[in-house]
């Protein structure tokens, strides 16, 4: 298995274009902005990226354009659909790209399914991909897939495929599950969703974090985890905290284009909707706060 990912992994947003679909060459100029300034590495298509609202076709896209464009060794790439097919040929074509990991969401369309279901789809997912063996990263996010990777699943697939079974992403939000796979497994490469982990990442066993708000504050990450630079971890989860309770994946957008003075890096795809402007005005004005070491 290649070298694994770990540090400061920004869940890159994907930019749209009027037209509703990805904006490619906004997307390339964003990835290498934070590769630049403080990213370990990139998470494209995850839930930041929109993935599962684009088609085959255009995370393909996206998919040729980064590995063309950036350092493929520095990209993990969402590759999880619903239908097992699907998952297989975006898998398989992260593989034939040379990202560094797919990203992996459970079959999420059907819930309360039984843990053998979770297992069978991995295994003819992994078997179909042999030949262009990327490490497989499991992306645990309950919230919204309804099927979780439970601790005894994630035991179950490593142990009979401890040579893709890579890591894993968790955005449950429950931080003892976390730690408990780092502890549990090690060399497992563990990343939970929020930057405000990095001060213990360490010593927790944690790879890293993989974070949407690392699109706004990947500085302040990087100081953070290479540095052990407490001010700037505070200064990168004051930024975080801004988006306790409201929509997640267009409030970064609107920081981008804030960040950026980039208007067409606010626009999420439907069904999400933009935040309105006056929240929009809050949002930057707090950010520049944050920045400038007043208190949020």
């Amino acid at each position: 298995m290649s070298a694994r990912l770990s540090g400061v992994i920004a869940a890159i947003a994907t930019p749209v274009s009027p037209e509703l679909a990805p904006d490619v060459p906004r997307f390339i100029k964003l990835a290498q902005h934070l590769l630049e300034n403080g990213c370990d590495g990139l998470n494209v298509l995850g839930t930041t990226g929109e993935a599962t609202s684009f088609s085959f076709e255009q995370r393909a896209g996206v998919m040729r354009a980064a590995a063309a464009e950036l350092d493929r060794s520095r990209l993990m790439v969402g590759t999880g659909a619903a239908a097992l097919a699907e998952a297989t040929a975006l898998t398989r074509l992260a593989g034939e790209l040379g990202f560094a990991g797919a990203l992996v969401l459970p079959p999420f369309y059907y819930k309360d399914i039984a843990a053998q279901g979770v297992f069978d789809y991995f295994s003819a997912l992994i078997a179909a991909t042999k030949a262009r063996p990327i490490p497989i990263y499991l992306y645990n996010f309950p919230a919204l897939s309804g099927v979780p990777y439970t601790r005894e699943i994630v035991a179950r697939l490593i142990e009979a495929f401890p040579d893709r079974l890579a890591g894993l992403k968790d955005s449950s939000g429950d931080m003892p599950y976390a730690r408990a796979l780092a502890k549990g497994h090690p060399g497992f490469a563990v990343f939970p969703s929020t930057e405000a982990v990095l001060g213990e990442a360490r010593s927790a066993g944690f790879a890293g974090c993989i974070s949407a708000t690392a699109n706004l504050n990947s500085d302040l990450c990087g100081q953070a985890w290479r540095n052990g630079d407490d001010r700037a971890l505070d200064r990168a989860v004051a930024i975080r905290k801004l988006f306790d309770g409201k929509p997640l994946v267009a409030g970064v957008k609107a920081g981008l284009a804030h960040i950026h003075r980039d208007e067409r890096l606010a626009r999420p795809m439907p069904p999400l909707v933009a935040w309105p402007q006056a929240e929009r005005n809050w949002l930057a004005g707090a950010i520049d706060e944050i920045r400038a070491g007043v208190p949020a």
